[in-house]
């Protein structure tokens, strides 16, 4: 055989191992973290499969419910989560507290206080005796987890007030579902009522806002989604593609046209009538960004307050620990 046609056989028969060898490269497995069913993209990206093109295919996907965002900092540090959906809070601690500067920003998933948008709601006994902030001394309230989102926008609505934990309050700890119930046999007075759980008819019915997150710290990137940056260097196309996903089906949850079928889904996954879901993905839920790009410039004031609450020593630049190239890379690919 000729040298030519002998060389380009060989190039022809390493492209084509090549190739086979990439298409049965195992998928990654991607463990991605949530708190609030509904309001976290996690418990609604896998009941819109039939978007996913690539799952199965070069990565598969497994959400994992945690109480709060601090926990989910001990599961990164471990090995147990590929992406956290970390809150600005625990993003600092994560960073500072526990050492993972190797920590990135990949993507968005929601914002509170955005103009013309829901925000957070603490709320109090409408018959109690909780009438302003001020009342709240000597009282005790409820958070999801100490340093989660809602927990530090709380302390810092207190502190413009004047009152400081364990001198002027008592903080207790529980999950979200059990709030409303802790609220009305009046073991706890104020609680942070998230979404869904701030729609409870129950609740609404016993319970008024005292004040919203907006009023405390102004707009919030509440909630980003993060990752260690080796898994992200080594599994750079499959990440790409889980975004690629990712966009394809936040961006049809967002369109108005498929609000019926998204309300039913979000009773299907809740197990309540998808009527009490007619807020969902309107103005008056949380703000998503259709690119799941984050507002970094609010992210860093998010993560200087805090510091200045004490969860950190010093505040991290956010602008080095972000990593958007992935999500923008998947972008293009939908255009």
């Amino acid at each position: 055989m000729p040298l030519s046609r002998l060389m380009f056989a060989s190039i022809a028969a390493a492209a084509l191992l090549g190739t086979s060898a990439a298409q049965g490269a195992e998928p990654i497995k991607i463990r991605l973290s949530w708190v609030a069913p509904v309001t976290n993209w996690a418990p609604i990206i896998l009941e819109k499969k039939d978007l996913a093109r690539n799952l199965g295919k070069s990565y598969t996907l497994e959400p994992v419910r945690f109480a709060g965002t601090p926990p989910m900092v001990t599961a990164l540090a471990n090995g147990e989560l590929e992406v956290a959906n970390l809150a600005y809070s625990t993003l600092a601690i994560a960073i500072e507290n526990a050492g993972m500067e190797d920590l990135r920003i990949i993507a968005d998933e929601f914002r509170d206080g955005v103009e013309s948008y829901y925000s957070q709601e603490y709320m109090v006994l409408a018959d109690g005796p909780i009438k302003k902030v001020d009342d709240l001394k000597g009282k005790v309230v409820m958070t999801n987890a100490a340093g989660s989102a809602v927990d530090v926008a709380m302390r810092a609505m207190l502190r413009k007030f004047g009152l400081e934990e364990k001198r002027d309050y008592t903080m207790v700890e529980s999950a979200f579902p059990t709030m409303r119930a802790m609220l009305s046999e009046k073991k706890v007075d104020m609680i942070p009522a998230v979404i869904p759980f701030s729609y409870d008819p129950e609740l609404r019915k016993i319970g008024r806002t005292l004040f919203v997150q907006r009023d405390a710290i102004g707009v919030t990137d509440m909630i980003v989604w993060t990752a260690r940056k080796p898994l992200l260097d080594k599994n750079r196309a499959a990440m790409i593609d889980f975004m690629e996903d990712a966009l394809r089906i936040t961006r049809w949850y967002l369109d108005p046209s498929n609000h019926k079928e998204a309300m039913e889904i979000a009773g299907r996954v809740t197990k309540q009538p998808p009527e009490r879901f007619d807020w969902l993905f309107t103005k008056r839920d949380a703000y998503h960004d259709p690119n799941m790009l984050p507002d970094l410039a609010a992210l860093q004031k998010n993560v200087d307050m805090t510091r200045d609450l004490g969860f950190v020593k010093s505040a991290p630049d956010v602008k080095k620990h972000a990593d958007l190239s992935i999500v923008e890379e998947a972008a293009t690919r939908l255009k």
